[in-house]
């Protein structure tokens, strides 16, 4: 199966392990929760659908790379503790608790969570001296005496030996106690998620037009030679970083992510090609509607694979302020949610009541939550902006109302009039920036294979229809219903494909 429908898997499992009956007990029991075991190529992405699963179900998580672990951190300290057996003293041998189970019992502390997901990445990877405990811990639950709290379900990942000559292959009786899951690379998979995440858009376009390089590994006389799906996804964050620091994106730095050479050099090639249509065509006018006669007759004279750079660099601007109006907007719903609590503990219903203690301990609790959230791995885009906005918008309001000793709820509330109005002008702009790029889209190409591309990096991008399901877009839906791309998709991933990536002469 591929990573989303792994990941759907997983998530059902969770659910399924996770609900209780009437008198709050585990509908099955603990001891009856089959481990996951997620099995699958490098770099395809296990580790991330383990956050978003997390996430998603409003859960803790703990995770460990096995490989970094000896026996007595897996398994913890043996020492020498004294029973009394029939009136006789022995000696016998037990063990301090493992850093994993601590580190799960920590996670709980800190977060307030009780529930969570313990993941243990490359388990079928660990030393021989540790391969027994692990085993045990597979089966029962346990390092030594020490159980995973109830409520916390084991999840495990590991590398097919042909990828890690280090991989133990487990028994019978160890796979019959484990839910097997196996996992293969699928780039239409990947791309939803790219364009969802915001990876750079070279890299996007570069893949829908080779798209045999998204994943490869293979032996040479020289080593082996690699690209995996997390190498795309690293390489683009730092591309962005570089080209915000006007430093050089290079076949030197392609060639530290895209482990193979012929595919590095590749890239190389066609990101000097995309680096050139983004300075010839201005994305910020197209967006503007200010996009002059010249640059439509150029797009709509441009060889394929230009235009399909051109989309790549449309839809990646559109995107981001699409993503970064909804954002905001979920900012200020939270900051709306959290002064409708601070006002119903007032003691009048009145714009003049006094809210200063109470915007106080607000802020001070979203703070807390924010640090909380942060160190245990717990916290999202979304969640991190709603918290500082909330924090700056208190900030603001307690600026404004100076030194006095009370602060009516009306100055609060003209913090939040601010916030709204700064997300009115966000909408008003990102709803212009959509209905421009389907005009030019229009002008240049019609109906054609490039309304196509902007119409499914539209429906691909959770932002995007978010925007579109609450702002409305006539032109979206218009084509979305003419262009009928579900029947259409894959001539055009057929036509993508047969393009040649070499600079014209």
């Amino acid at each position: 199966m591929d990573i989303r429908q792994a990941k759907d898997q997983i998530k059902y499992a969770m659910q399924a392990y996770f609900s209780k009956d009437e008198f709050g007990n585990y509908r099955l029991t603990p001891q009856r929760q089959r481990p996951v075991f997620l099995i699958g190529a490098p770099g395809i992405g296990k580790t991330a659908i383990m956050e978003q699963i997390a996430h998603e179900l409003d859960v803790a998580l703990v995770s460990y790379s096995m490989t970094h672990h000896t026996r007595q951190s897996a398994l913890g300290l043996p020492f020498i503790a004294k029973k009394n057996y029939g009136g006789e003293e022995f000696e016998v041998s037990e063990y301090t608790m493992s850093e994993i189970i601590s580190s799960v019992y920590d996670a709980i502390e800190a977060t307030g969570r009780t529930e969570g997901i313990l993941f243990l990445d490359e388990i079928n990877c660990v030393s021989e001296t540790l391969t027994p405990a692990m085993l045990q811990f597979l089966q029962y639950k346990t390092f030594g005496r020490h159980r995973v709290p109830d409520g916390w379900i084991v999840v495990t990942a590991g590398n097919p030996p042909e990828y890690n000559r280090t991989v133990h292959d487990f028994d019978i009786a160890t796979w019959d106690r484990l839910k097997r899951i196996d996992v293969e690379p699928d780039f239409n998979v990947w791309r939803d998620y790219a364009i969802d995440h915001g990876t750079h858009p070279a890299v996007i376009t570069y893949l829908d037009i080779k798209r045999n390089h998204f994943y490869s590994v293979e032996t040479t006389v020289d080593g082996k030679s690699f690209v995996t799906a997390r190498g795309w996804d690293d390489l683009s964050a730092m591309i962005r970083l570089y080209e915000e620091q006007n430093l050089p994106v290079d076949e030197l730095l392609i060639g530290q992510y895209v482990q193979d050479p012929e595919i590095s050099k590749s890239f190389a090639v066609y990101y000097e090609l995309f680096t050139k249509y983004r300075s010839d065509y201005q994305i910020d006018k197209i967006l503007a509607g200010e996009a002059d006669e010249g640059i439509i007759s150029r797009a709509a004279e441009a060889p394929f694979d230009e235009r399909v750079s051109l989309m790549g660099l449309i839809t990646d601007a559109l995107g981001n302020t699409l993503r970064s109006t909804m954002l905001e907007e979920k900012a200020v719903e939270f900051a709306f949610d959290q002064l409708s609590q601070i006002k119903e503990g007032l003691e009048a219903d009145s714009d003049e009541a006094d809210c200063l203690e109470a915007a106080r301990k607000a802020q001070l609790e979203v703070t807390q939550t924010l640090a909380t959230e942060r160190a245990n791995g717990l916290i999202t885009e979304g969640k991190r902006l709603a918290y500082q906005r909330f924090i700056a918008l208190v900030s603001d309001a307690l600026n404004e109302n100076g030194s006095e000793a009370t602060m009516p709820f009306a100055t609060l509330k003209a913090a939040f009039g601010a916030a709204v109005e700064r997300l009115d002008t966000m909408v008003e702009d990102a709803s212009a920036a959509l209905d421009n790029a389907f005009t030019f889209t229009e002008a240049a190409f019609g109906s054609d294979q490039e309304m196509l591309l902007l119409v499914t990096a539209l429906s691909a991008n959770r932002f995007g229809m978010d925007f579109i399901n609450s702002h409305g877009c006539e032109k979206y839906f218009a084509h979305n219903q003419d262009l009928l791309f579900y029947e259409r998709g894959n001539d055009l991933a057929d036509r993508i494909n047969q393009v040649s990536l070499e600079e014209e002469e």
